[in-house]
């Protein structure tokens, strides 16, 4: 197995090993560890798992976007990237305005009841339309608050002046690459309320060494059948994008993570995916001289990504 989906697939077993039934806030229930971490050297290949497919476009997208400072899902939709459309639905539909059908748990129920996940189905439909062709409610409904983007490049302080993290870290890595304040954290406590969900992964560090460039996570909370893979390659595309920028050569990714956890209703998914065996890892191509801050997600590809099907879980919301 090769060394990126071994390291995840120890990581899941810890879980399924080790881990306490614990509530959650989805109401759903998880088995959850508290502290690990992994570790991936960019010279191995690009950590992309081959156990199940990941869709880099999905995770590639997000990544611009954030980098982007862009908070709004009008952006992902253009891209047909879905992975956000729950939290602004459910705004949509506990809203004032909204006078379609009851959506109350809409995620839970549209796996219990088929005739009612058709129903979600074309609410949402209408929705994600509504987000492409109505500016005005795009504007309302379509942003999701404060998130990851709206910190990395404009946090606010309590005097109301915004820094940009992203360009700040960048600056420091070319001038001080020594520094050990590389820092970007997307927390930030007193915006927290106005987030559609506090940030998962939320504070990245990184590292100069010999001309090389390291970058480790700390992830807070992290569900880790659905969201690690995705997050684990687009902070190794990160680390990717600003080595680049600084004419440095990528070298370990670090994902440290607080909790870590399975949802109950994804233990066949596990188990399913705990049976099959690697490929060999990818490559990450670059094709542009753009600035990481100007990248467009045609500007990046995969390489000999050969991978397993993918496989369905429900997303908590």
């Amino acid at each position: 197995m090769n060394h990126f989906d071994a390291a995840y697939h120890e990581l899941l077993e810890k879980i399924l090993n080790e881990g306490q039934y614990k509530d959650d806030r989805t109401g759903t229930g998880t088995y959850s560890i508290f502290g690990h971490q992994m570790r991936f050297d960019m010279r191995n290949g690009f950590p992309m798992l081959t156990t199940k497919k990941v869709l880099f476009k999905m995770l590639a997208t997000e990544l611009v976007w954030f980098i982007r400072g862009d908070t709004n899902i009008k952006f992902l939709l253009q891209y047909n990237n879905n992975i956000w459309n729950e939290w602004a639905f459910k705004k949509w539909v506990e809203s004032d305005e909204y006078t379609g059908p009851d959506m109350t748990d809409f995620g839970n129920r549209a796996l219990q009841d088929d005739a009612f996940k058709e129903i979600y189905k074309k609410e949402m439909d209408k929705f994600k339309s509504r987000i492409l062709e109505d500016d005005a409610f795009a504007e309302k409904y379509g942003d999701l608050g404060n998130v990851y983007g709206r910190q990395w490049r404009a946090w606010e302080g309590p005097d109301g002046t915004f820094t940009d993290q992203l360009k700040n870290v960048v600056e420091s890595i070319r001038n001080n690459p020594n520094s050990r304040r590389h820092i970007v954290t997307a927390w930030n406590p007193s915006e927290i309320d106005s987030m559609a969900l506090p940030p998962c992964h939320a504070f990245f560090q990184f590292y100069v060494n010999d001309g090389k460039l390291s970058l480790q996570l700390y992830q807070r909370s992290a569900d880790v059948f659905l969201g690690v893979p995705f997050n684990i390659a687009s902070y190794a595309l990160l680390l990717h994008l600003v080595a680049r920028e600084c004419n440095l050569e990528p070298a370990d990714f670090v994902h440290t993570f607080g909790d870590a956890h399975i949802y109950s209703n994804h233990l066949d998914a596990v188990n399913t995916q705990l049976s099959r065996d690697s490929y060999k890892a990818p490559n990450i191509r670059i094709n542009s001289d753009k600035s990481m801050f100007d990248i467009e997600y045609e500007d990046i590809e995969v390489v000999d990504y050969e991978f397993h099907p993918h496989i369905k879980a429900p997303i908590a919301v």
